[in-house]
């Protein structure tokens, strides 16, 4: 592969504290500190004044649907997705067909992924056999196999004992529990959050205390053990002053927003339209404003996007009877640039650092920096460009997206993985 020269950039790398107009070098992959004469005669030159260059983006929260669902989604699909809304790491959840929970299936995504896959994508194990629920999957065989992290994403472990355990053999193969937080018993039948709007609507209310309950369960169960529980998706107000008090006593516990979480409320549902159904679901202005202070204050740590594919015939039907999820990868820098920097008025560094450093430091991957001799993962975008989002017109399988045919303000021209160009604003390479 070609050098690369990015010239006349916004370089922004929290990793390094690095925040100036400037030039980035690439060649064998890497990041370098200069190309010497002959190099730059012959490097492509990607000339980005008026651009940020930063780490490529890193997602801690996609499905990815491969194997068993892929007329969702797959591997390949939703890579370049992925590629699309400037991320170039990504860690996909292990709620296939069949779930995750053996050694055999993660080789079989491994292989997918060396396959299909145009950016880094890493795989989850399961907490539960089959994600049931009823006894440990073989974390040790897990780990072994390559997993990151291990989780039941999408149907959160009922059993108190049996979490303890998981989290006991967790901290033992030094792996992160991320938990789908839901208390099924208070979810039965609902379809949107409790309150005001759940009631005018007629439908099913979800409260916030079917979170909270396990938040809560989980914090005890990291205490007791010393495991580190990620705790996914966060939604409720209540959920975020547990977590801050719970970080305020050092407990190995640490937590993520999404993009929809952070810009939309349960007043979105007045239209019954299945694209804003989503688990858990949109919660009230208040929560929205407690995710946006938990974010800013670092109780939350990061934003991770849960890219939920869904077929259009699965999600058009009656608003009780659609499935849960939304897409996310190719709208999330645009959406959480909207809350976060326009709205909250953080800085842009602190934004990036909540999609890059952060996010790879707490999974322990390479990536998340623009240091020299760093792996060349890097997202340019325009902080200001306006564009409209066109579901149909996206890289994944699905368009089940809440964000289709709305004008987005922030977008991606350039993803470059291990020093090659595989996004170019416009088409994968």
């Amino acid at each position: 592969m070609p050098a690369i020269w990015i010239k006349n950039a916004r370089v922004i790398d929290p990793a390094n504290k690095r925040d100036a107009v400037g030039d980035l070098f690439v060649n064998n992959r890497r990041i370098v500190a200069q190309l010497s004469p002959a190099e730059r005669k012959r490097a492509k030159i990607i000339e980005a004044t008026g651009l940020v260059a930063c780490p490529g983006l890193v997602d801690v929260h996609v499905h990815f649907r491969e194997p068993g669902q892929t007329h969702k989604e797959s591997i390949g699909s939703g890579s370049r997705a992925a590629a699309a809304g400037g991320f170039t790491s990504v860690i996909c959840m292990p709620n296939t067909s069949p779930p995750a929970s053996t050694a055999g299936t993660i080789q079989f995504i491994k292989d997918a992924i060396e396959r299909d896959a145009v950016i880094k994508v890493y795989p989850t194990g399961c907490i539960t056999v089959d994600m049931k629920g009823e006894s440990l999957a073989p974390i040790g065989s897990l780990k072994k196999a390559g997993v990151v992290a291990i989780t039941d994403d999408g149907d959160c472990v009922q059993s108190n004992e049996l979490m303890r355990r998981a989290c006991e053999y967790a901290q033992m193969f030094d792996l992160p529990i991320m938990d789908h937080c839901q208390d099924h018993s208070m979810t039965k039948g609902a379809v949107m959050n409790e309150g005001v709007v759940s009631t005018r609507l007629g439908l099913r209310g979800w409260p916030n205390a079917a979170e909270d309950l396990i938040v809560a369960r989980n914090i005890i169960l990291s205490t007791y053990t010393g495991a580190h529980i990620h705790m996914q998706h966060i939604s409720s107000k209540n959920a975020v002053e547990l977590l801050r008090r719970a970080k305020i006593r050092n407990i190995r516990v640490t937590g993520e927003a999404t993009p929809h979480h952070l810009a939309l409320t349960d007043e979105s549902l007045g239209t019954y339209d299945p694209n804003f159904k989503m688990n858990p679901p949109l919660r009230t202005e208040e929560d929205r404003q407690a995710l946006i202070e938990g974010i800013k204050d670092g109780t939350i740590d990061i934003v991770a996007t849960d890219h939920a594919p869904h077929t259009n015939y699965e999600k058009d039907m009656e608003f009780d009877h659609a499935p849960n999820g939304i897409l996310g990868s190719e709208t999330a820098l645009s959406v959480t640039l909207g809350v976060l920097m326009r709205e909250a008025k953080m800085k842009l560094p602190r934004v990036i650092d909540l999609m890059t450093r952060r996010p790879a430091e707490l999974f322990k991957l390479p990536a998340g920096t623009l240091r020299t001799d760093a792996a060349a993962d890097i997202c340019l975008f325009d902080p200001n460009e306006k564009w409209t989002y066109n579901a149909s017109n996206g890289f994944s399988k699905s368009r089940n997206s809440p964000w289709d045919g709305q004008t987005l303000t922030g977008r991606v021209k350039t993803t470059i993985v291990d020093g090659r160009v595989v996004f170019d604003g416009k088409q994968i390479r």
